[in-house]
């Protein structure tokens, strides 16, 4: 028995030891091994990341050489493998590759040229093939619930019907909770990754906006705004006209460096106060400031949420936005306050001008800087962020970091408790607002519906530049007349720059700056149409005032579209 079993261990040894020998021949055997590699492209020759990729050889799918068993594209659109064939196999067999990624049309099988490398060391026999692979889009289920999802954003914006920083949230979670369970089952469902949407959240805008708003609320400490606006009425000794066309400048020069929204709600108070005491209705002052800030904003990169949403996704500098955008913005606010002198002129005329010095003294009193220390430091670390801002494209530094590192240096030299900054001046709803925005908008770029926007108007441009710029400008300005400029425009950000690409145009191009100009000036034609015009409307009204939609249309809208008629002739002109 015992030597049995020692006759049946030696011979299972024995078995053994002839297989592995046969298979280390085998796999040391010279064979035939095929680099395959290309990049996938879209129509407009822009990389297609994230494609399944799948090489076939005689109708056989085949796997790749290594441990990853899949082939994808990287973030350039390109892949490249390595297989290992039979000896003798290549070059007469078929090799194909055929292609799958979501929202797009399937890639069929396409036959490959091989073309012999010569032999490596071991002796086996190489051979290689490249090539670049056009996808086109698809329109699936996915395509129209992102579309779906995006217009219902607008809607319920427009309207009002929610707060819009839970519509953008809720509707980028729908986005995502649709992709993880319809799109688990069904790839046509399939609209976009959290990796891709984490991706999207441009934290340069995020981080800017924060930024300004911590220097914000340091300088609102020293009474720096109210004291501007009380020397606004000292230098106008009384003459309402004069005070009026003074506080819409005043206005759109602080809105040039801080956001419009913010330069609002600390002048919207004082100027109550000084028509109060002229006997003349504070929304004849307001709305003339607010379209003025809007004008103002525009001229500069961190001026208006929608010239950050375009300088960010574009790589704009600030000194871009300057030397494009100054020079007609100054134009447009002269003009606009010249108009608003004239369509106010009869409620001017009833303010009571009393004793003008005594009112001065009230005011001078009532409105004093209340920390110069703090003023100081404040104004000194603002222009060392604005140089930065100019400066940022020659150092190649985000316009976020210029921001962050003045006002961290502000509230670590003055000392402002920045637990208090954070809770109470930064304003996170405004922020988680973009936040779900961009994961909305990429939702509806990664499924085509921005390229389906961007092919209309290529196609109703019909290749000509001229008819594009007017287009994007005026389509810009009369949409976001009615909806929230911002949204307006971070859905057009991919569309302008399909265009751009399409004309061959370089980055620093005609068409941003109609989209800025659009966007940015057409919000002045409603209440509804740019964040500065809502709020002005709603301090006032819990003040006392109200306007109506209509009022504030036939108040705005004509003086908005002389602006953008300026513009365009401007652009027309200067491009």
């Amino acid at each position: 028995m015992h030597q049995i079993k020692r006759f049946s261990l030696f011979f299972l040894t024995t078995v053994l030891a002839v297989f592995f020998s046969l298979s280390s021949l085998a796999l040391s055997a010279p064979a035939d091994r095929l680099t395959v590699s290309g990049t996938f492209v879209n129509p407009q020759n822009k990389p297609v990341k994230e494609v399944e990729i799948e090489v076939l050889v005689n109708g056989q799918a085949v796997r790749p050489m290594g441990k990853d068993a899949e082939i994808g594209s990287g973030s350039k659109g390109a892949f490249s493998a390595q297989f290992q064939l039979p000896p003798e196999t290549l070059p007469s067999a078929k090799v194909e590759v055929k292609a799958f990624k979501p929202s797009w049309e399937p890639f069929p099988p396409t036959a490959l040229k091989i073309v012999g490398a010569g032999t490596d060391e071991a002796g086996n026999r190489l051979f290689e093939t490249a090539r670049t692979f056009t996808l086109t889009r698809a329109v699936t289920p996915a395509f129209w619930i992102a579309t779906l999802i995006l217009l219902g954003v607008y809607l319920i914006i427009s309207f009002e019907w929610m707060h819009r920083t839970l519509a953008a949230l809720l509707a980028a979670a729908l986005i995502l909770f649709i992709t993880y369970t319809l799109g688990s089952f069904d790839k046509s469902f399939y609209i976009l990754s959290f990796e891709d949407a984490m991706g999207a959240i441009d934290l340069n805008v995020i981080f800017l906006l924060m930024g300004m708003m911590i220097f914000v609320g340091v300088m609102k400490k020293t009474g720096l705004f109210q004291f501007l606006a009380y020397k606004s009425y000292a230098w106008a000794k009384g003459n309402i006209f004069v005070l009026a066309f003074v506080l819409q400048f005043l206005t759109a020069v602080i809105s040039a460096f801080l956001d419009n929204v913010t330069t609002m709600l600390l002048v919207i108070p004082v100027t109550i106060e000084i028509a109060l005491t002229l006997k003349v209705h504070p929304l004849t002052l307001l709305i003339p400031e607010a379209f003025a800030s809007n004008i103002g904003g525009t001229a500069t990169l961190i001026g208006d949420p929608p010239n950050i949403l375009i300088g960010s996704y574009a790589g704009l500098t600030f000194g871009q936005f300057v030397t494009n955008l100054t020079f007609i913005c100054f134009l447009c606010l002269v003009v606009s306050c010249i108009y608003f002198l004239w369509w106010h002129k009869d409620e001017y005329l009833k303010a009571e001008v009393k004793d003008v010095e005594k009112t001065i003294a009230h005011l001078r009193e009532e409105y004093q800087i209340t920390d110069r220390k703090l003023m100081i430091q404040g104004l000194i670390l603002l222009g060392f962020t604005i140089l930065l801002f100019t400066l940022h494209g020659l150092m190649h530094m985000q316009v976020s970091v210029a921001a962050l590192i003045g006002s961290l240096l502000l509230l670590a030299i003055s000392k402002v408790d920045i637990v208090e900054m954070l809770e109470k001046e930064v304003e996170w709803a405004s922020l988680m607002f973009f936040i779900g925005l961009f994961v909305v908008i990429a939702g509806a770029e990664s499924t085509g519906m921005i390229q389906q926007i961007a092919n209309v108007v290529l196609k109703a441009s019909q290749g000509n530049l001229t008819i594009a710029v007017i287009m994007i400008l005026w389509v810009s300005a009369i949409a976001s007349a009615f909806i929230d400029n911002i949204p307006f425009t971070a859905t057009m950000l991919p569309v302008v720059l399909f265009l751009s690409e399409s004309f061959g145009l370089p980055r620093d191009n005609v068409l941003w700056w109609s989209l800025s100009l659009g966007a940015c000036l057409g919000g002045n034609g409603t209440m509804i149409g740019a964040s500065a015009n809502v709020v002005t409307v709603g301090m006032a009204e819990k003040a006392g005032f109200k306007i109506s939609f209509l009022e504030y249309m036939k108040m705005c809208w004509w003086p908005m579209i002389i602006t953008v008629t300026m513009c365009m002739i401007y652009l027309l002109i200067a491009y």
